[in-house]
């Protein structure tokens, strides 16, 4: 009955069955462990974020350009605050609010960015604490530009005078007439009341999009073993209820031919009709 299995068409299929399971393993295997990889990426940012706070303050300059080293890293600046602005839609602790974002002029001509703290609600210019007039040196974690549509960063245009979306040079070279440093600072200890912003992580060290599409191609991997197993099991059974058959003189073609045959038959009427009389005159 199971001769069938040492046919050349059994044979490529056999072969096929015992090379995809493994390389299907294997595929899931790799994209679990990429997917793992950015789990530990993403806890050692955070734990870098962390640590930084211990550090000794470093100038700004010296920090320059943000990369995945020095993001989170303390920096320190020195100038006077100038222009205010709003950056609505940021939630803390799962509630929503707004930052405050004053632009700080340095001796170098640029403007720091920095989030001075968090306010709860919508964004309400007469709530947001003024800046302290003066010079003054500022400390907080060095974060990198955003970008708008990533990381929970809005990307919403056309919002009131006074407000921007995303804290970056780009869109911040728009609303003020001197250059902006491509970076921001997010201060340790929240501003006049205001509740400090804790620093995040740096950009592509988190568990984004990226992430959870390889946890996802694990998952696609694994199925296509029970797959290809499903499907074997039900080729061999319909091979074997056909071997069933022709032992017992039922051929496949004989059984398709009966089949059709009463298909096309004519059903017989319910009731047969009298034919009718007529009486001659």
């Amino acid at each position: 009955m199971y001769r069938f299995l040492l046919t050349p068409r059994w044979w490529a299929i056999n072969v096929f069955l015992l090379l995809s399971i493994p390389f299907c393993v294997f595929m899931g295997s790799w994209q679990l462990g990429r997917f793992e990889d950015r789990v530990d990426n993403h806890r050692e940012a955070e734990a870098q974020v962390a640590d930084a706070k211990k550090d000794k303050p470093l100038p700004l300059d010296d920090l320059l350009p943000v990369t995945k080293a020095t993001s989170g890293k303390q920096a320190t600046a020195t100038g006077r605050y100038d222009k205010q602005l709003l950056v609505p839609d940021r939630a803390l602790d799962d509630k929503g609010g707004y930052y405050v974002l004053t632009l700080l002029r340095t001796d170098t001509g640029r403007a720091l960015p920095v989030v001075r703290g968090w306010l709860p609600g919508e964004p309400d210019p007469a709530k947001a604490p003024a800046p302290p007039a003066g010079e003054v040196t500022v400390t907080g974690a060095l974060q990198a530009s955003e970008t708008p549509g990533s990381n929970g960063v809005s990307a919403r245009s056309g919002l009131p005078e006074g407000q921007t979306a995303a804290i970056s040079a780009a869109s911040l070279i728009n609303l003020v007439p001197y250059d902006v440093y491509d970076a921001w600072v997010t201060l340790n200890d929240g501003d006049s009341g205001m509740r400090a912003v804790p620093a995040s992580a740096p950009g592509g060290t988190g568990l984004d999009l990226k992430a959870f599409q390889n946890l996802g191609y694990t998952a696609e991997w694994f199925a296509f073993v029970g797959f290809a197993i499903f499907m074997w099991f039900r080729l061999f059974r319909r091979e074997v209820e056909l071997a069933r058959d022709a032992e017992l003189g039922i051929l496949p073609d004989e059984a398709e031919a009966e089949t059709a045959e009463a298909a096309t038959e004519p059903k017989a009427p319910a009731t047969e009709r009298e034919p009718s009389s007529t009486s001659g005159v």
